[in-house]
């Protein structure tokens, strides 16, 4: 069944997000109830799940009139409008207030894109070249290497009125009015309100890409900072690798009006990281109090208790739990060093011990975002797809409880799965979870137990969204589309002609899908309109 992507969206204020732009057509779904998604998540409880209705199982992207030209809309189904925004996307977009902001790459530059729900026309853009960052540490060249200029911006923006907070590839946090620049010689550029500079201010370090997404939680703005490891050295030096930033802060707070900070981590892991940080942070209120909820680099989920309101000066987040996501058996070096180990568990790596089929068991990471649920947290760990495949893990966690709750609440253990970068989706008591051999699991929320695996035989980066009934899951083939519930039945297959790392986002009647070619579509159904 050969198919291609457009996307189905429209606008109003609310939670919940998805990625794609372009220009064409506009057409809302009737059953559609309306909501906005406005950060990555679609809410802070970070559960990948839209109540759109009517959306479509299929649609064709159509044929391009040239590489980089405009989609033939007579030639696409169920696509609203579709856009090249520019040469690579890796960002999810959020769709708030009739605009859709979403991250990409020129040459050389990282965007901010700010379009038009309707339309996809672009309103404003933000760009900015990638921070040129080398020094010598112990006799090591340290640098960030090629990757945040290749990536170009890489955060999921979180949209709050008439503001729009995202993290640069150069390491600020910026805060944009919505609306860009007034009419006049800067009309189509940003207007920038704040920014934070994590390099300069803190010392911050990203490992491989700077793509913290942001959570707002009344006036704070929580923000993970990516710190790790130097990606520099190269797989057959990476046991010798360092911290360069040992003492920098994994998770900031700052005041959303003013970029101030208020509150870092003081987690103390450095020593522990085993690659970066890019877990973006969730929130949940337990048993009257609110708490944070962060997946961290030496593979533990932690609960920090949310700020009440800004203080005068910079605190430290208090620890409420920890838990500790790497079961004790993945932590069995064979007379190994911890870290000769995790570095050859890489395939690219001289002498690797991955054979690339999944049967390598080893340390990894969280790299997903842990999802508050019902008073439990549901999160995964997993490692850099380019590593190869390995023995993961899923986790149920209790959140009522307090301290080193490793034994004490864990509710579920799943281990069915490898290595994830995803976030998992939780509908009608069950949880969908892709991991980078590419293949979808149904686990049932309650007990973990699965009820089915779809295999797709690609590495998937994304994460699923569930929407109207139907599991949306983006692929290195396209995207894949198939009935929720606990029987796998495959509805469509759609082959946009690249892939597709972003997450799919629903708001307002319409579904947004974004390529890594820089493409958007816009997917409705029954679009295009006359």
């Amino acid at each position: 069944m050969k198919i291609t992507i457009r996307s189905l969206f429209r606008s109003v204020p609310q939670p919940r997000w998805f990625a794609m732009a372009g220009m064409g057509l506009w057409l809302s779904s009737p059953n559609a109830p309306g909501k906005d998604w406005p950060q990555w998540g679609g809410s802070n409880s970070k559960n990948m799940v839209s109540e759109e209705k009517g959306l479509p199982d299929s649609f064709v992207p159509g044929e391009k009139d040239s590489p980089a030209g405009r989609i033939l809309m007579e030639t696409t189904k169920n696509v609203k409008w579709a856009t090249k925004l520019c040469q690579a996307i890796y960002s999810t977009p959020a769709v708030a207030g009739g605009k859709i902001f979403i991250g990409g790459r020129q040459p050389g530059l990282g965007l901010l894109l700010c379009l038009d729900e309707k339309t996809g026309k672009r309103l404003w853009q933000w760009e900015g070249p990638a921070r040129k960052v080398a020094a010598y540490i112990d006799g090591f060249l340290i640098g960030i290497g090629p990757n945040p200029e290749a990536l170009g911006v890489c955060s999921t923006p979180i949209v709050e009125g008439d503001r729009v907070y995202f993290v640069t590839h150069s390491f600020k946090v910026m805060c944009l009015d919505v609306n860009g620049q007034p009419t006049g010689s800067e009309a189509g550029q940003a207007r920038v309100l704040w920014e934070c500079d994590l390099w300069d201010k803190l010392g911050v370090f990203p490992c491989d890409a700077a793509n913290g997404s942001p959570a707002i939680d009344g006036d704070l703005l929580y923000v993970q900072t990516s710190n790790g490891v130097d990606r520099n050295m190269g797989p057959a030096k990476e046991l010798k690798r360092k911290i360069p930033a040992p003492n920098a802060p994994n998770l900031v707070v700052l005041e959303k009006q003013t970029g101030r900070l208020v509150a870092t981590d003081d987690l103390a892991i450095a020593e522990r990281i085993l690659h970066g940080q890019w877990s973006p942070v969730s929130l949940g209120t337990v048993a009257g109090r609110k708490l944070v909820f962060f997946g961290a680099g030496d593979g533990r989920c932690y609960a920090f208790e949310a700020l009440a309101s800004a203080p005068e000066k910079p605190v430290k987040l208090k620890t409420v739990w920890s838990f500790d996501c790497i079961p004790p058996e993945y932590r069995s070096y064979g007379g190994l060093d911890a870290v000769s180990y995790y570095c050859l568990g890489d395939k690219r790596c001289q002498d690797t011990l991955n054979k690339n089929d999944g049967t390598f068991v080893g340390e990894s990471e969280i790299i997903g975002t842990p999802v508050f649920h019902h008073n439990r947290v549901y999160v995964a760990i997993g490692r850099d797809p380019e590593h190869g495949r390995g023995r993961g893990a899923l986790h149920c966690i209790d959140a009522t409880k307090t301290g080193d709750i490793t034994q004490t609440g864990r509710v579920w253990t799943y281990q069915g799965l490898d290595r994830t970068l995803s976030t998992v989706s939780i509908a009608d008591g069950l949880l969908y979870l892709c991991d980078v051999a590419g293949r979808l699991h149904c686990v049932d929320a309650e007990t973990g137990q699965c009820h089915w695996v779809h295999e797709s035989n690609a590495a998937v980066w994304g994460s699923t969204l569930v929407a109207d009934g139907k599991v949306y899951m983006p692929t290195p083939k396209g995207l894949t589309v198939l009935a929720a519930g606990k029987e796998k039945k495959v509805l469509s297959q759609i082959n946009v002609g690249a892939t597709i790392y972003a997450t799919p986002v629903a708001a307002n009647g319409t579904l947004y899908i974004a390529s890594r070619a820089g493409w958007l579509w816009a997917v409705s159904q029954g679009s295009p309109a006359n």
